[in-house]
């Protein structure tokens, strides 16, 4: 920190005169590239509907969800992040439709991948939506197994590879799932496929939303995922899962919640110096939006929180209002 600089000297509103001069000065820049869209992609449906706990959100059937990739790439965004909800008849205790070589998200990833074959295209690993239990893993005597849910991951992760996934987001915190990943995409020459890990994913209360969307939280229940997401008040612990993942080879790390986690996100960035995305959630996103809509906030609160989430030192954001503010940002 400089010392003996004084007023009048020194008058730090010089730079702050007009937009002009405090853009020119601007520490952060958030542009549509540092900005991932979530999509929902539902079996069976017919158009889209609406997600009630999540305004302006929707589940897609195919043909509507290629419109919406359209309209998301339109706005500047070249990277989506895709999340099925099955049919409820083919959910069991051990995911097993995750790997069925012909199911809806496979075949739904393939029909994107062919028609926009220049997009980015996230997919995520973990069984919460193939379970009737909610669970993200196979559960045992009333324990989410971690080795056996490890294995389906595998499976599974492959399956996404090679319908055209470019980059697979495990997202269900068991131990070792990573390097499993990556020797099973290795093994099957699929040297090049980016694994994007959920490396401090917290067991947090802001992710209810995103649980309806998926129709997820009506199998959990009262159910908890505190014996594998991590405890919202330990900062030490995700260093260590972050190290573990580098070593098993994570490309990207992904922190979930974001705003509530901003000193997370800064630590990771400043020890690893390696790719960290943020996501944020549904919970943080409703929030923010429901304010707006009801005038208790400005609408741009919601592109200051994106760039709080950059300046803590995240490489790129999922959040549901990518395509929005990308928008927004790319007018003015």
């Amino acid at each position: 920190m400089l010392k003996g600089r004084k007023y009048p000297n020194t008058r730090l509103r010089r730079l702050r005169q007009n937009s002009n001069i405090i853009d020119l000065v601007s520490e952060n820049k958030l542009t549509s590239s540092d900005l991932i869209q979530p999509i929902f992609l539902k079996e069976n449906l017919k158009g889209q509907e609406l997600i009630e706990s999540m305004p302006d959100i929707y589940r897609y059937d195919d043909e509507c969800a290629l419109k919406e990739i359209e309209n998301i790439i339109n706005s500047g965004i070249n990277t989506i992040a895709v999340f099925p909800i099955i049919d409820p008849s083919k959910k069991d205790k051990a995911g097993k439709e995750a790997v069925n070589k012909n199911n809806y998200i496979s075949n739904s990833i393939k029909k994107i991948k062919n028609n926009f074959p220049e997009i980015t295209l996230i997919a995520d690993i973990a069984l919460d939506p193939y379970t009737d239990h909610g669970h993200d893993g196979i559960v045992i005597n009333q324990e989410v197994e971690n080795d056996e849910t490890i294995k389906i991951l595998s499976d599974q992760s492959l399956l996404l590879a090679q319908a055209g996934a470019d980059i697979l987001a495990p997202s269900d915190m068991m131990d070792g799932r990573i390097g499993s990943i990556r020797n099973t995409l290795e093994k099957e020459g699929f040297k090049n496929t980016i694994i994007m890990s959920y490396a401090a994913k917290y067991n947090s209360k802001f992710y209810g939303p995103f649980r309806d969307a998926i129709q997820s939280s009506s199998n959990l229940g009262n159910a908890s995922k505190a014996s594998y997401q991590m405890n919202s008040s330990n900062i030490d612990e995700a260093l260590h899962e972050v190290a573990l993942d580098i070593n098993e080879g994570a490309d990207i790390v992904m922190i979930k919640p974001a705003m509530p986690y901003l000193d997370v996100i800064h630590l990771i960035k400043d020890n690893f110096k390696i790719p960290t995305f943020a996501y944020q959630v549904s919970g943080e996103f409703s929030m923010l939006k429901l304010a707006i809509e009801q005038g208790w906030l400005d609408k741009d609160v919601m592109l200051e929180s994106l760039i709080c989430i950059k300046r803590a030192g995240a490489d790129a954001i999922l959040t549901y209002a990518a395509k929005d503010v990308s928008k927004e940002i790319n007018n003015k």
